[in-house]
């Protein structure tokens, strides 16, 4: 596999826009005593925050993204960090494991909410109902390093659009990259012909996350979505 030198910026990963909001529990509380009760409470069964304290099986907590200033001066972007290697799904996506998660990103915006938006489909697939609404907001980093990449090489596996062959295929390349001491790698999207997309295994890699702009996706009766700024 062939490796690619990237120095990018403003890569886009796209996340629903309830987790972008200040603390839900913050407004059911009138004092800050009370509401830093309510986060240790919280913090029991948080997979972000045990893994924040404990580490997990799969992911030493030194490796997580922590603040290194004054609590009043905490780097933007360290909990969206944490979440995306923490929070996973129990099988995996096509990348990462159900144990420990990556951090997915695209170079187009379009790129990403075609990848957001098929999963999305999927799921209102399993209920037979095509009508919603969703809204995502972009978080922009940037990347700098030597990666393996599977652009040129469409038939790799990996990159098969049936998540039953490309993500168990992808989930072993991506577990061979790591134990290589490769901390992300470069990938053609499967779901937005021509774009190009970014794994990063390492939360370490992830560099100057801030926000952009906020997206709709609307399904209106059918599998097919529209994308919308908001």
């Amino acid at each position: 596999m062939k490796i690619t030198s990237i120095n990018d910026r403003g890569l886009v990963r796209l996340i629903p826009a309830t987790y972008h909001k200040p603390p839900v529990l913050r407004g059911l509380v009138d004092t800050d005593e009370e509401a830093e009760i309510l986060a240790e409470l919280e913090g029991e069964t948080s997979a972000r925050l045990i893994a924040e304290r404990d580490g997990s099986p799969a992911l030493d907590r030194r490796e997580l993204v922590f603040a290194r200033r004054a609590h009043d001066l905490k780097l933007y972007g360290e909990s969206h960090i944490n979440a995306a290697f923490t929070y996973t799904r129990p099988t995996g996506n096509r990348f990462n494991g159900g144990d420990r998660g990556a951090w997915y990103c695209s170079y187009d915006v379009l790129t990403s909410a075609e990848e957001v938006g098929f999963h999305r489909t999927r799921e209102l697939g399993f209920i037979g109902v095509f009508r919603d609404e969703a809204r995502y907001v972009e978080l922009l980093a940037d990347f700098i390093g030597d990666f393996p990449d599977l652009n040129g090489t469409p038939e790799h596996p990996a990159l098969s659009a049936d998540p039953e062959i490309g993500y168990p295929e992808g989930q072993a390349l991506a577990a061979a990259l790591r134990r290589e001491g490769h901390r992300g790698l470069l990938y053609p999207s499967v779901r937005h012909r021509g774009g190009r997309c970014f794994a990063a295994f390492d939360p370490g890699i992830i560099q100057n996350v801030r926000p952009g702009a906020s997206w709709q996706l609307t399904w209106n009766g059918t599998p097919e979505f529209s994308v919308e700024g908001i």
